[in-house]
């Protein structure tokens, strides 16, 4: 399972698809969740600004993974 490490939380679910490249844009981001075909915490979801946490768990088309906040460590 593949971990997504975000910056800051919460993110919206919406952006957590574009930010990982699943989706061509935004409005396909939103479109794909309205369609009932996300799930988070293996519920299916429909909301498009969903807040996503640390620790959730995101599935959408075949793939899954981990949402984690990390900041930067570069000195």
């Amino acid at each position: 399972m593949k971990e997504v490490i975000i910056t800051e939380e919460p993110i919206a679910l919406c952006n957590l698809l574009k930010l990982e490249n699943l989706t061509a844009s935004g409005g396909e981001a939103k479109y794909v969740i309205g369609q009932g075909m996300v799930r988070v915490n293996q519920n299916t979801e429909t909301r498009k600004r969903r807040k996503i946490f640390s620790g959730d768990l995101v599935e959408f088309a075949g793939r899954q993974f981990r949402v984690r906040v990390g900041g930067n460590d570069s000195a």
